[in-house]
């Protein structure tokens, strides 16, 4: 596939070796390569690209201008012994790429979906199991593997051959370093490293990036500290955040994301 091309509204073509289902629907501009299956159900949004023995099995939606890359596979049935071949979806959002050998699967009667947002990027041999939700701007490296339901929000980064346990959150700007075994929820704006995992201070680079003020991170800093650093337990060290820390709508997030948590926090 050719990135150049991506976006461009040119003609569909279809290769003379791939098969597309009668059901499935392609956009304008669609590339769909060598030997590659398109099943029913299936929906390609314009510009997008599916490369050489890709298979997008069946009730999938995919959006504008992605990059689905050699041999990855969308739309396949979930792996997981409740299923009983009740229809599901996987939706995933625009410009999104999707590389070799990643495999995203449908959702169950649990949620009726597994959706992956806008502009990700899941590297070769991921794994996106069923009913899970993926925000935008999510980068998945090489061989991450989740489990079932779990919910990773909008600017995650997270690092290759890290296993995520089912239903699992991952906040909004968190940072997960490489080879960890995420089993509890990981508080966004936050970074976690390690076999077993622990917190390593805000993810201050990235936020920087991103355009945070410095009085924004300054307050996400002190929230941090009241909240994994003090000898409080966790329900009076929230009060004393949300008395102190007031005003800023990214220590709201956080301190709430801690109070929902149902796994506990990786700390």
């Amino acid at each position: 596939m050719s990135a150049s091309t991506v976006g461009m509204r040119g003609e569909t073509r279809v290769h003379l070796t791939a098969l597309v289902a009668p059901a499935a629907e392609l956009g304008q501009g669609v590339v769909v390569g060598p030997y590659a299956i398109v099943g029913p159900g299936v929906q390609v949004g314009d510009g997008t690209e599916i490369g050489p023995r890709a298979f997008l099995e069946r009730d999938t939606v995919v959006g504008e201008d992605c990059r689905i890359a050699h041999a990855a596979v969308l739309g396949t049935d979930p792996q997981d012994m409740k299923y009983k071949g009740e229809r599901t979806m996987l939706t995933v959002g625009d410009r999104t790429v999707i590389r070799e050998f990643a495999t995203l699967n449908r959702g169950t009667a649990a949620s009726g979906r597994t959706v992956v947002g806008s502009d990700c990027l899941l590297m070769a041999y991921s794994h996106v199991a069923h009913d899970c939700e993926l925000g935008s701007h999510v980068v998945l490296a090489n061989a991450v593997n989740m489990g079932g339901h779990v919910a990773i929000e909008d600017w995650v980064i997270v690092g290759g051959l890290t296993p995520i346990h089912q239903y699992v959150r991952i906040g909004a700007h968190a940072f997960v370093g490489g080879g960890s075994r995420i089993a509890q929820d990981v508080p966004p704006y936050c970074r976690v490293a390690g076999n077993p995992p622990k917190l390593y201070g805000l993810n201050s680079v990235g936020l920087e990036r991103r355009g945070f003020s410095p009085e924004t991170r300054a307050a996400l800093k002190k929230a941090y500290r009241i909240l994994f650093q003090s000898r409080m337990i966790l329900s009076q060290a929230l009060e004393r955040a949300e008395a102190e820390v007031v005003g800023i709508p990214e220590v709201r997030q956080l301190l709430a994301f801690v109070r929902d948590s149902e796994r506990g926090i990786t700390v």
